[in-house]
């Protein structure tokens, strides 16, 4: 069972009540990069490639086609019997935008990243309201201690 938007909210920070849904909460923008090198995904580890930071101008940023990694301003701790999941606003998918996103295993705390694809230019404002971050109750064994624990705490 999804939990409401208010039992979401109270595990995320900072969030203000327009952010709070029936079923969830809106998560941010709170940076954008653009990947410059090749990352790894192989059987005894990864590496996640290289990122150029982008800067807003004039106070949005000005996407073009492609790819883009975003990161949300809230902190996010995931409860023990529950699991989160990240969708895209529909605004994004008007405006033919789609945000890709994993899992978030019980007991991850972070900052998290999406992936943003880009499929005609678009702008957005820092601080926009991108995504929608619902729980859901789960059975699981043990909880999240992978690398991505605590980041950018």
């Amino acid at each position: 069972m999804f939990e409401s938007g208010a039992f979401v909210a109270a595990r995320l920070e900072p969030v203000t009540g327009e952010q709070v849904q029936p079923n969830g909460v809106d998560l941010t923008l709170d940076g954008v990069h653009a990947q410059t090198a090749p990352g790894r995904v192989s059987t005894d580890g990864k590496r996640v490639g290289e990122r150029k930071e982008l800067a807003p101008e004039d106070g949005c940023y000005r996407l073009d086609r492609g790819g883009y990694v975003v990161e949300y301003g809230e902190r996010i701790a995931v409860p023990e019997d529950h699991v989160g999941f990240v969708y895209p606003r529909s605004t994004l998918l008007r405006n033919s935008c789609m945000l890709n996103t994993a899992v978030w295993d019980a007991g991850y705390e972070g900052r998290g990243e999406g992936l943003l694809q880009v499929h005609h230019p678009i702008e957005l404002e820092p601080g926009a309201r991108i995504a929608q971050f619902v729980l859901a109750e789960a059975d699981h064994d043990g909880e999240y201690d992978g690398d991505y624990q605590g980041e950018r705490l």
